[in-house]
């Protein structure tokens, strides 16, 4: 008996041992199986590759009558990369333009829609990460004597402090890679509507600025031919008291009068909403000192010219972003892929536990948990109807970056047909103004001395006038059409483009 006391108690302590090392044995297998999930988690990827669809549009630009043939040189920058700041040149202007992109709520509405979507893709970039959690939990519970396992009542008592992963999916097949890259495109899709949104409030701005010279210089017109006809009104108004002219002519000279109080009228309604117009844009109340008085006191703006290719409009930030809404359709379909595949999530926790606090950090107090869990789809519909709706996505939005550019280059094309005969329209309508002010003062001389009727002076002067507002409104229309085709190319954003074509 002697002998075998100390025998079974030395076998005793070598299992304890043989046990713990086992234990031990299996603390590293499964320490070494959550790494090697880690490392193998940047394994497949069913997301089809990217391939850029060829543009709808041709090459060049068209040709013909209506286009002026462009430069051939190859020191004119492009639309995109010539900031708005050297493309206007009017101080008074540029002053405007920088008042609207600091205060414009559109604006301020689109950078913080990218802030959320840039917000919105680091949460999204997180979930290939484990989310490490620590724990502290403690539960008393009075277990009377029938539902004691001693036949006596008790109190039991446990305290927790535990470290952990929890549901952490180990990204095998790229499912949470594809939207990972899906937020990422959609970040980029929102900072190209930023720039859409930025290009658009410098050409309004612009385009009303323009407007509102125009029409001041309307108004300075109508105002000036008021005071010419109601000079020639007072005249006759004087000869008919005589009896030296006849009541028709009267009347005549009446409707000239009444026409351009009318004009008068119309016009100054125009510049007040021009006015309210650019407080709009800018946000702000627009100082007077900065508002035009007419068109030829503006310095015109740089010339620019489209060149020869039409490839300029890949980097239009209307296209950019309908290309990178493709990009995140297309990584849709990589996660439907996925969803056919196994989804492995682990959870793992490792800490101390005991049934008194202060024996939490004692000796023997360790433990730990480790559940790893496997899901295999056998037969669920829904993912094929969710590939085949990715798909479809896809092709629409093949469609919706094609439309982009087609409507591009059709926008680029008209202004480019503007640009091209603009200038002859110009030279028609001021030589056209020319011919009728000789025609206007003929007929005066004519009817002063009594070889012509009034009728002759009245078509002269109705003619002038609307030769005079014709000839404002096609300066005003080239001006205008400059910054159009500057606009239509991509010009006036300062953010690059080249953060989109990863």
């Amino acid at each position: 008996m002697s002998l075998r006391g100390p025998t079974r108690s030395g076998a005793s302590r070598r299992g304890r041992r043989s046990n713990l090392w086992a234990g031990r044995l299996q603390d590293v297998r499964n320490v070494v199986l959550v790494l090697g999930m880690a490392l193998v988690s940047s394994g497949c990827n069913f997301t089809p590759e990217y391939v850029r669809p060829e543009a709808p549009v041709p090459a060049e630009w068209p040709s013909g009558p209506a286009y002026a043939n462009p430069p051939v040189t190859t020191t004119v920058l492009e639309a995109p990369d010539l900031k708005w700041q050297e493309f206007f040149s009017d101080p008074k202007l540029q002053r405007l333009i920088e008042a609207a992109l600091t205060n414009n709520r559109d604006l301020r509405l689109a950078a913080l829609n990218v802030q959320q979507a840039q917000a919105l893709y680091g949460i999204q970039r997180t979930e290939l990460l484990p989310r490490v959690e620590a724990t502290a939990s403690g539960n008393l519970q009075r277990l009377p004597a029938d539902l004691s396992p001693t036949g006596t009542g008790a109190t039991v008592e446990q305290y927790r402090v535990h470290l952990g992963v929890l549901a952490w999916e180990p990204d095998f097949f790229g499912r949470i890679r594809s939207f990972n890259e899906r937020a990422l495109q959609e970040y980029f899709a929102t900072e190209q509507a930023r720039r859409s949104v930025q290009i658009l409030i410098v050409s309004s701005v612009a385009n009303v600025y323009l407007v509102l010279a125009a029409d001041r210089e309307s108004l300075a017109l109508a105002q000036t031919t008021l005071q010419t006809q109601q000079g020639a009104y007072n005249l006759i108004k004087r000869r008919y008291d005589q009896g030296l002219s006849p009541e028709l002519d009267l009347h005549r000279a009446q409707t000239q009068v009444d026409t351009a109080r009318g004009d008068i009228a119309r016009f100054t309604q125009q510049v007040a909403q021009d006015e309210n117009a650019l407080t709009l844009l800018l946000g702000t109340t627009v100082s007077g000192e900065l508002l035009p008085a007419d068109l030829s006191g503006i310095a015109s703006p740089k010339e620019i010219s489209a060149g020869l290719s039409s490839e300029v409009l890949l980097r239009r930030p209307d296209v950019v972003q309908a290309e990178s809404l493709l990009k995140a359709a297309n990584a849709d379909i990589g996660a439907a892929r996925a969803a056919f595949f196994p989804r492995i999530t682990l959870t793992g926790t490792a800490g101390v536990a005991s049934s008194e606090l202060s024996g939490l950090f004692q000796g023997g107090s360790g433990a730990w948990t480790f559940a790893p869990q496997a899901v295999l789809p056998i037969f669920d519909p829904r993912t094929w109807s969710g590939l085949k709706i990715t798909r479809v996505q896809r092709e629409i939005a093949v469609t919706g970056y094609e439309r982009a550019i087609q409507t591009a280059f059709r926008e680029v094309a008209d202004a480019l047909a503007v640009q091209g005969t603009v200038d002859q329209q110009v030279a028609a309508q001021q030589s056209l103004v020319n011919a009728v002010a000789a025609t206007y003062r003929l007929s005066q001389v004519r009817y002063d001395k009594g070889i012509d009727s009034y009728l002759s002076v009245l078509d002269a002067q109705r003619s002038l006038y609307a030769a005079q507002q014709g000839l404002v409104g096609l300066h005003l229309a080239k001006v205008a059409n400059q910054v159009r085709l500057y606009a239509v190319l991509g010009g006036g954003s300062d953010a690059p483009a080249e953060n989109t074509n990863r």
